[in-house]
C-alpha cells in the first residue's frame, strides 16, 4: 500500500459526508469504502472475515473493531485498492484509529466536513424519505401544505423517520462530539478542514483544493489532482 492515496471521510451526522466520499472517491479514481456495505459483502460471499462477522450482523449487535480491522484489511489486498481507496464510516473511535495506524492503513489524508449543530440539526429534522424507493427530501424544497407530495420518483408516499427527530438528533450529535470528533485532533497534521453549509458543488471544490495545495495528493492514474 505504499504511496496509496488513503483518505478518510469526518463529519458529524447530516454533514454530507456519504455524497462527498462517493463524488470524490470517483474523482480520484479510488473505490468509496463503506464498513456497512464490506461487512454485508463479506458475510454474503461467505469470506474468512465475513463468517466470523455474519452472527453478529444477523443478531443486530455490534462488530468488534478487530473483526472491522480485519475486513478491511480483507478488503484493500482486492485489485481494485492498489492506488488507495476512501474510508467512510470508519474509525469512529480513537481505539479504531489507533488499530489503523497499528496494521499500516492509517490514512494519508483525512477530509473533515465542518457543519454546526444547527445546520445539522435543520438537515436531518427536515429531511423526508420515500417508504418504497428511499428516494430523500427536505421539507425546505417541498411545497407548502399539510400533506406531502409522493415520491417524484416512484409515486411513494414520504416519511418522517424516527432518527430524524430532534431528540434523536440531539443525541446523536453527543455521540460524536464524545467518541469521533476528538479524532480530528489525533489527525491533526493530515486534515484537510472544510465549510459543509456551501453548496454541494463548492464543499467538493473545497476538498479537492485542499487536498491538492496542502497534500499535494494525486489520483489513481498518479496525476496530480485538477
Amino acid at each position: 500500500m505504499m504511496d496509496a492515496l488513503r483518505l478518510v471521510m469526518l463529519g458529524p451526522p447530516g454533514s454530507g459526508k456519504g455524497t462527498v466520499a462517493k463524488n470524490l472517491a470517483s474523482r480520484l479514481g479510488v473505490p468509496h469504502l463503506s464498513t456497512g456495505d464490506m461487512l454485508r459483502s463479506a458475510a454474503q460471499k461467505g469470506t474468512p472475515v465475513g463468517t466470523i462477522a455474519k452472527p453478529y450482523m444477523d443478531a443486530g449487535t455490534y462488530v468488534p473493531d478487530g473483526v472491522i480491522i480485519d475486513l478491511l484489511v480483507e478488503r484493500v489486498v482486492e485489485p481494485d485498492c492498489k492506488a488507495g481507496f476512501l474510508l467512510d464510516g470508519f474509525p469512529r473511535t480513537l481505539p479504531q484509529a489507533e488499530a489503523l495506524e497499528g496494521r499500516g492503513l492509517g490514512p494519508v489524508a483525512v477530509v473533515h466536513l465542518r457543519v454546526s449543530d444547527a445546520e445539522v440539526t435543520r438537515r436531518l429534522t427536515g429531511r423526508r424519505v420515500c417508504g418504497a424507493c428511499g428516494q430523500p427530501y427536505h421539507i425546505d424544497f417541498l411545497p407548502e401544505g399539510d400533506a406531502l407530495p409522493p415520491c417524484e420518483k416512484c409515486g411513494g408516499a414520504l416519511m418522517h423517520r424516527d432518527d430524524d427527530c430532534t431528540e434523536v438528533v440531539v443525541k446523536r450529535l453527543e455521540t460524536y462530539k464524545v467518541g469521533t470528533a476528538p479524532l480530528v485532533d489525533f489527525y491533526a497534521e493530515r486534515v484537510v478542514d472544510v465549510d459543509g453549509q456551501q453548496a454541494p458543488s463548492a464543499v467538493l471544490d473545497s476538498v479537492i483544493n485542499g487536498l491538492q495545495t496542502g497534500l499535494g495528493a494525486r489520483d489513481a492514474a498518479g496525476q496530480r489532482i485538477a
